[in-house]
């Protein structure tokens, strides 16, 4: 099993500290929908208990550009590149999620990134006719590779953009896309020559807000797809039907030897679990979260699982209920049977949470990132700017939390660190959002490992 010139060594809790020696963190946050008319922009975050800067904003990469919604972004390089010296996790890819720009961003001065490069929508439309640009991976031959939601028009089913090593555009991976009725995140596995796709649905149905008439007529996905890695053609799809609606977070083991790994279908509110125990994939429900009745919702509510992660050692898998408001911890020692190991409370629409730092938790727990040695779990709380409008509509005045959760990577367990609170509605240019977030050593959603 390889280790990481540029990335920690698979499942090492030693590189762990030397890729955590720096107590950064670093954060999307945006200003697009919540009507200030300030650009998005990347946070960095003090995240040293020693430091008089504790749990505070310590820098703002302003974009030049208002309206982009950054997102979800990624590494130019990580541990697939194992075997060339050359190449460090240094510049930070961020899409714009409604803008189709992508922003590239050097990190050699860790604490105060500077913009690299810009790639304009209108370049990338003219050569692949992809927009909506997603999640970003870093591949073994120092190409970037990040699935788009959209083509030019904001129609399914997308497709996945190549970025050569000068972030140039090389064209699209995929050879067709036919059998995908919609496109989101995607995971490989080179050991297994596979790599799995999820399905959100088209730009042009997500954008505006969710409509459950969108879910009736079908323009919100339910299928997952594995491809041919080398061939980069969708060999089985497995639609998961009314069970499991809108399929987003995809996650293998990170250890490249395993076929194991997870998928949180959002709107049904379940994992499913695939992998390949007789030469063929198979994928089965292992764990359901159930509705709510709520009062003044004319149906049940469902948890909304929209972000999960697998620890470094593969031993734990985390979850977050965006509507619920709960943190879920699961021991997959068995992967096809989790068992619930820590839950936690910060926020959700059932009002079991409490508060941080004198901090009423608002909005509900969303995007998720773990520390190498499985110990530090951090959460923001904005999903997608039109969809916290509709469901959490006070969190464009008070801005976001980003919070730690401890935990125990021994015999499991979860409790929010009453220490750290980031408050994201006292920035200087009013109450911003925040989203996906990212350790400048590497974390365990961008390694890969083969």
């Amino acid at each position: 099993m390889a280790h990481a010139c540029c990335g920690p060594g698979y499942a090492s809790p030693e590189a762990a500290s030397k890729a955590d020696r720096e107590k950064l963190l670093y954060a999307i946050a945006l200003y697009t929908g919540s009507g200030i008319e300030e650009p998005d922009y990347l946070a960095t975050v003090d995240a040293n208990p020693d430091s008089p800067t504790y749990s505070q904003v310590i820098h703002r990469l302003t974009m030049p550009y208002i309206g982009d919604e950054l997102h979800h972004f990624g590494w130019n390089a990580c541990s697939s590149c194992h075997d060339d010296a050359s190449k460090s996790r240094r510049y930070l890819i961020i899409p714009g999620f409604r803008s189709s720009r992508i922003y590239i961003v050097d990190t050699a001065e860790p604490k105060a990134p500077k913009l690299h490069k810009v790639i304009e929508a209108e370049e990338i439309k003219a050569k692949t006719n992809l927009t909506a640009p997603h999640t970003v991976h870093c591949l073994a031959n120092s190409q970037v590779m990040i699935s788009m939601l959209g083509d030019s028009e904001g129609n399914g089913p997308g497709g996945f953009l190549l970025l050569d090593e000068n972030f140039d555009i090389i064209g699209r991976w995929e050879h067709q896309a036919d059998a995908m009725k919609y496109n989101y995140d995607f995971w490989y596995q080179p050991r297994h020559n596979v790599m799995v796709s999820s399905e959100w649905g088209a730009p042009k149905t997500f954008y505006p807000g969710f409509d459950l008439n969108d879910v009736q007529a079908g323009n919100y996905g339910k299928q997952i797809h594995f491809w041919d890695w080398h061939k980069h053609d969708i060999i089985q799809s497995f639609d998961l039907g009314e069970e499991g609606l809108i399929p987003l977070e995809v996650r293998f083991h990170h250890n490249p030897d395993s076929t194991h790994g997870y998928v949180g279908a959002a709107l049904s509110s379940n994992i499913w679990h695939w992998h390949k125990p007789n030469g063929s994939w198979q994928v089965e429900k292992v764990v359901d979260v159930p509705a709510v009745e709520l009062a003044g919702w004319p149906f049940p509510v469902p948890s909304l699982i929209t972000d999960l992660l697998v620890s470094l050692d593969d031993r734990y898998l985390y979850f977050s209920n965006w509507l619920h408001g709960d943190i879920r911890q699961y021991d997959i020692t068995d992967p096809t049977h989790p068992k619930l190991t820590g839950q936690v409370w910060c926020g959700g629409l059932l009002g079991k949470s409490g508060e941080v730092k004198g901090h009423k938790l608002v909005g509900g727990p969303q995007m998720l990132q773990l520390s190498l040695d499985g110990r530090r779990l951090y959460v923001t709380n904005s999903l997608f700017s039109t969809w916290d409008n509709q469901f959490y509509p006070d969190l464009a005045q008070t801005g976001s939390y980003l919070l730690q959760i401890d935990c125990d990577a021994n015999k499991g367990g979860l409790e929010i660190n009453e220490n750290f609170y980031v408050d994201f509605g006292k920035e200087p240019s009013g109450p911003a959002r925040a989203h996906e977030i990212r350790y400048p050593g590497g974390d365990s959603t961008s390694d890969i490992w083969i």
